[in-house]
């Protein structure tokens, strides 16, 4: 029993000697580089412990060893494992249509649109996704076509392009016309559009007049009491000196009225008594006129003195449906002027 003691009394301080000197030496999770990672969930790691170090999903290793060592010091050693973003294959062409993308790394994504007049097939977006291929594939641009064009009834369409079978291209177009007396009521122009229907047909309707008015101091064309057609026309004219004034023609219209009728307009006197005036070229004193009337829109100049100058000027106006203004720089002479002194007027000296 002497011997053994001993032996019982120093056993209990080399194990605990041992677990601390151990506890000292270990190694933490490892600080790791952008983009590396070790798998586990690990805190501690003994000596002589080796982590495979990967990267990250979505980068892989561009150099450096995988592989650290917890060292009997407890640091791990050194590496230089870098890890860089993986990339996708450049995107192909799209046939009848434009991709845009900034770059071709992992999570970068590419936009796919179709031109005009093509419909997408498939997804129009795609993700670069960790392994390195896209999350979608390229979608494909097909035509848009559309099936005939519903024909109105007492109608018919003509199309700006041969048209073979059933089938129709995006863009297509036509024109709606309706069979006499029917007239198109709407859109008269077809198109097979984009989302792949034609636009709305008109319809085709009779559309009547009511037999057209006559014209303040006018006469019209025909004076029959019925109902006129669609495009019929009926003509004005004006009686004695009136002027007609607007389009001759009025045209029987879509809605059922007519056009805008023309108007008479009436002459204007010349309001001066003494005097001499310049009508249509011609120096005429004023009882040259007769009778004393102009047309509407007519000019006629009467003459006007410059004091200063001591000259005579010409002074236009113009009848205006039954109203023709005298210029107020005029000055009508008196009777014994006019009758005796009349080359001192200033129509008659000297013209400015």
């Amino acid at each position: 029993m002497e011997t053994i003691l001993p032996v019982l009394f120093l056993c209990p301080f080399l194990l605990l000697t041992t677990v601390i000197s151990e506890h000292d030496k270990e190694c933490g999770r490892p600080e790791l580089p952008a983009n590396v990672q070790v798998e586990g969930l690990h805190k501690y790691f003994s000596p002589g412990s080796e982590l495979v170090l990967s990267c990250k999903p979505g980068y892989r290793r561009l150099f450096g060893p995988h592989k650290i060592v917890c060292s009997v010091s407890g640091q791990w050693t050194k590496t230089r494992m870098m890890c860089t973003r993986r990339w996708c294959p450049f995107p192909d062409e799209l046939l009848h249509g434009d991709v845009y993308y900034e770059d071709v790394f992992y999570q970068c994504t590419v936009n796919y649109t179709c031109h005009e007049g093509y419909v997408m097939i498939g997804s129009s977006t795609a993700e670069c996704l960790a392994n390195g291929t896209w999350s979608a594939a390229v979608p494909e641009c097909k035509p848009v076509t559309c099936g005939l064009p519903e024909i109105p009834e007492f109608g018919m369409i003509i199309y700006n392009k041969q048209i073979k079978g059933n089938i129709t291209d995006f863009g297509v177009t036509g024109t709606y016309e309706c069979h006499p007396p029917y007239v198109v009521i709407g859109n008269a122009r077809a198109e097979c559009t984009q989302d792949g229907t034609w636009t709305k047909p008109p319809k085709c309707q009779v559309v009547t007049c009511p037999p057209p008015e006559n014209i303040d101091h006018g006469y019209i064309s025909s004076n029959h009491q019925r109902e006129y057609d669609y495009m019929e026309k009926v003509s004005y004219g004006c009686h004695g000196d009136y002027v007609l004034e607007g389009i001759l023609h009025t045209v029987c219209q879509k809605n059922g009225n007519w056009s805008e009728k023309p108007s008479c307009k009436a002459p204007c006197s010349v309001g001066i008594h003494r005097g001499r005036i310049l009508y249509k070229g011609q120096r005429l004193w004023i009882k040259e006129l007769n009778p004393n009337k102009v047309l509407h829109k007519d000019l006629v100049s009467v003459y006007c003195l410059d004091t200063s100058r001591h000259c005579g000027y010409a002074v236009p106006t113009q009848c205006i449906d039954g109203n023709l203004k005298i210029p107020p720089c005029f000055e009508e002479p008196s009777d014994f002027t006019y009758k005796f002194h009349s080359s001192l007027l200033p129509s008659e000296i000297e013209q400015c």
